[in-house]
Parts: structure tokens; C-alpha cells; sequence
């Protein structure tokens, strides 16, 4: 009975709506519909996409760990009900839209850092962030560079000086750092028209 109001949830889903909240036109809305039956298909069809196929679009694996992309799910999981309704998936998709603006890059980029929900990024979640990112890419740095790396950030970043990164300051850096914001764009996102032709 859950997945029939699930179902009935998307079903209500509107994509002139949708396109007032996104960077997303109506037909752009329609072309991710056929993108998120897709994905949301992978592994059960049932309208909604879950963690274990967020993984595997990103990976080609459902078994691969990731801190990051369980921070993205997070994020694209604005309910917080364990899955990505279409709506979800398409507010959170425009963020990475290369014509949104640069404080909505830097907003969801500073959630990903902000492990923990405090409103803050302290040096144990960029710690924890770095060493996950060095993990899924099977780098090895000394301890000694992980922390020059962290004093560094801290340092350009945190211009009150109280040891944590808030909103402000994170805007602040990203604006001085722009690579910081680099994979917070997908240009193929501007041309979903050619990539989902309407029928």
C-alpha cells in the first residue's frame, strides 16, 4: 500500500511547477522523466530511486561505498525517507544546471562538506571528506600533506578564525576558489532538449 502512494505521489507531480522552481523548461522536465524511469528502474520499478541505485548509475556497482555521493543522496533526499521521488531528484539536479547561480552551487557544496548538520564545516568532517576522496580514488598522501592540506583550507577559508567554516565564510572562499565549485556544473544539463527529444 505504500508504493501505491508513493506512485500516486509522482503521479502529481507537475512539470510547469517544477519548472518555476528549477533551471529545468517544461520539456527539459519531461526528457529527466524518461532519465529518472530509468534510473529508478535499475533494480526495482517502483517509481523511486534508492541508495543502492543512486550507487549504481554513479558506479556501475550498488556495492560501492562512497561517503560523498551518501552525502549527495542525502542532499537529492530532501524528505529524508530513504529514496529520490522525481521532484526531489529534479530540484536537487538543477543545482548542477550550468546556469545556476553560483551561491546555489556553493550552498549544496557546503552541505556536502557539513557531515554532521551543525551549520558548520569543522576540520574533522574536511578531514573525514579527504580521506573518503583519497579512499575511492586509491591515492596515498602522508598525514603530514592531509593536515598542510586542512591548515591550508582553514587558513583561506575560515576568516573568523574560530576554527569552523559557516555558510558565509564557504561562499566567501568558493567566490575566491572557483575549482572548488568545478563539479557542481554538468553542461549537458543546458542541452537536455537534444538529449531527450520529445516524441
Amino acid at each position: 500500500m505504500g508504493c501505491t502512494c508513493s506512485k500516486q505521489r509522482l503521479a502529481h507531480e507537475d512539470p510547469a511547477v517544477l519548472a518555476t522552481q528549477t533551471c529545468f523548461n517544461v520539456s527539459e522536465i519531461e526528457g529527466l522523466s524518461e532519465l529518472f524511469k530509468e534510473l529508478s528502474s535499475s533494480t526495482v520499478d517502483d517509481g523511486l530511486i534508492t541508495k543502492e541505485e543512486f550507487r549504481l548509475c554513479l558506479f556501475g556497482s550498488s556495492k560501492v561505498q562512497s561517503l560523498c555521493a551518501d552525502r549527495v543522496f542525502h542532499l537529492f533526499d530532501s524528505k529524508n525517507d530513504g529514496v529520490i521521488e522525481f521532484g526531489e531528484f529534479v530540484r536537487a539536479l538543477s543545482v548542477f544546471h550550468p546556469v545556476a547561480p553560483q551561491a546555489q552551487k556553493a550552498a549544496f557544496a557546503f552541505q556536502i562538506y557539513d557531515i554532521w548538520q551543525t551549520g558548520f564545516i569543522e576540520r574533522d568532517e574536511v578531514r573525514e571528506l579527504v580521506l573518503a576522496l583519497l579512499r575511492e580514488s586509491d591515492l596515498i598522501l602522508s598525514e603530514y600533506l592531509i593536515e598542510a592540506i586542512i591548515d591550508q583550507t582553514f587558513k583561506e577559508a575560515d576568516l573568523k578564525g574560530d576554527g569552523k567554516i559557516d555558510l558565509e565564510e564557504w561562499e566567501e572562499f568558493a567566490a575566491q576558489n572557483p575549482s572548488i565549485l568545478r563539479n557542481m556544473t554538468i553542461p549537458y544539463l543546458k542541452d537536455l532538449n537534444s538529449q531527450f527529444p520529445r516524441k
